[in-house]
């Protein structure tokens, strides 16, 4: 998805170009499924491309509707939630390839430091050293020739907030707080009122702090009235907050970082080989992952046992790269051979590269195979005459402490695979928040072989009381 934002003066927009002189103008390519944005930044003929994602195809389409010609990539810092594709679009246009001096890469770049000014086309590019999300962080201020400005954040300055300061190493979260609070203040004194703000996280990235507010757009002084970094103005204050604030991410972010500064191998989104049902039950057996992209519904309905089911949506990439083993075999099941590319498309901006087969699920083929599975689909309202149900919740820690179902088990998601054991013998009802993840659950369990009950509802959202309410028991 990409969007524009023509920015003249102040915080005015236009759809179009007047008169002949340059304007800043900025395409927004969504990245919905991780949280993300990446933008080009163009006068109308040359462009600077920013925290482009592994899938550049998306970035390639905006330079030739528009008509542009990149001349710059330029990365904020070395991504945790993503592989990036501003290697590969560099090598593809020619164009110069922006990194901080200070991260140490296995390419050759344009080292940037803090105050550097570049050219492209009428266009000025001006990084600012903004360390605290990563120690090499650096934001960059575009300027067109009418002084017309806009800021480019990265994981520096939100829409709310700031990006998370725990990623580099833990033990060293609370100083790279205090540098991420100390470069966003500075950051927001140099730019005016007006300065349009256009983060890379922010937007459902694990990246992002918990304050983040998301949105369409934000300038400078919108985020003087509303971010955490802005409005606190006790550093102590907002280092206790932050950290207090923060969550468990994915795993396979620890597997982001060094692919960046190693560079990327150029994308591959070509469809894996189609396996037949033999080749699949060969896998199965071999306890490889076999995973279903069909919705909660059809794969509680029938699915071939064995199988994991994680509904292609918007959080599949982060469910299957948080929960799927180092070096697992993995074979994907779809509807359609467009419900696999999908996957596929998102699998790669992870780092998953080539799945080693996929096949098409229809009910007619599964119904035509042995050993099908299938488990119920509750409501919050159904346990309630199930007293002796055990209930596991697989919502996070602080989704937990808003409140829970009385006599339920807390096993995160993300702990499952490791905790099953530490569940009691007899049915196993599972819930998170709405559904998404109990759904991913109820298929782990269903593959150990425990009688599962999937409860999705999102009554639980309503609000529970903290140390239990007595809901659903």
């Amino acid at each position: 998805m990409s969007r524009r934002w023509d920015t003249i003066g102040s915080n005015s927009t236009r759809t179009g170009l007047e008169g002949n002189a340059p304007v800043l103008s900025v395409e927004v390519i969504s990245t919905e499924e991780l949280g993300d944005r990446s933008y080009v930044a163009h006068d109308g003929e040359l462009a600077v491309v920013i925290d482009p994602q592994r899938d550049i195809d998306r970035v390639e389409e905006v330079l030739s509707d528009r008509g542009l010609t990149c001349e710059l990539v330029l990365e904020t810092h070395m991504h945790n939630d993503y592989v990036t594709g501003g290697l590969e679009l560099s090598r593809l246009t020619g164009a110069r390839y922006g990194v901080a001096a200070s991260e140490t890469v296995g390419f050759e770049r344009l080292s940037v430091s803090d105050g550097d000014e570049l050219t492209v086309g009428s266009l000025t590019v001006r990084a600012v050293a903004t360390p605290g999300h990563t120690d090499g962080h650096t934001s960059y201020v575009v300027t067109d020739i009418e002084g017309s400005s806009a800021v480019f954040t990265g994981g520096s300055l939100l829409y709310g907030s700031v990006g998370r300061t725990d990623l580099v190493d833990p033990s060293r979260t609370e100083e790279l707080t205090r540098s991420q609070y100390r470069s966003v203040r500075n950051l927001a004194d140099q730019l005016d009122e007006s300065t349009p703000v256009f983060p890379t996280h922010g937007f459902g990235s694990f990246c992002s702090s918990g304050a983040a507010v998301g949105g369409e757009q934000s300038t400078v002084g919108v985020e003087r009235r509303r971010n955490d970094a802005l409005v606190i103005d006790d550093e102590d204050q907002f280092v206790k907050a932050l950290v207090a604030g923060l969550t468990a991410y994915p795993s396979y972010y620890a597997r982001m970082g060094p692919i960046n500064r190693r560079g990327p191998e150029p994308v591959d989104l070509s469809l894996p080989e189609l396996a037949d049902a033999a080749v699949l039950v060969q896998r199965i057996s071999a306890g490889e992952w076999v995973v279903d992209l069909r919705t909660h519904t059809a794969f509680a309905t029938a699915h071939l046992g064995g199988t994991i089911g994680i509904p292609l949506g918007p959080f599949f990439t982060t469910y299957l790269g948080w929960l799927l083993p180092d070096d697992m075999p993995l074979t994907l099941l779809g509807e359609s051979v467009a419900q696999i590319a999908a996957a596929r498309r998102q699998l790669v901006r992870i780092g998953i590269d080539r799945p080693g087969a996929s096949t098409e699920v229809s009910p007619e083929r599964l119904a035509a195979l042995s050993g099908l599975g299938q488990y119920a689909v509750k409501t919050f309202d159904d346990l309630r005459g199930v007293p002796e149900a055990v209930v596991v919740d697989v919502r996070l820690d602080h989704e937990r402490q808003l409140g829970f179902v009385d006599g339920s088990h807390h096993i995160p998601l993300h702990q499952l695979l490791d905790r099953m054991d530490d569940l009691p013998e007899g049915v196993v009802w599972v819930h998170c928040a709405a559904g998404y993840r109990a759904a991913i659950a109820a298929s782990l369990l269903d593959r150990s072989g425990r009688d599962v009950v999937l409860i999705y509802d999102d009554a639980l959202a309503s609000g529970l009381a903290p140390g239990g309410s007595g809901k659903a028991k």
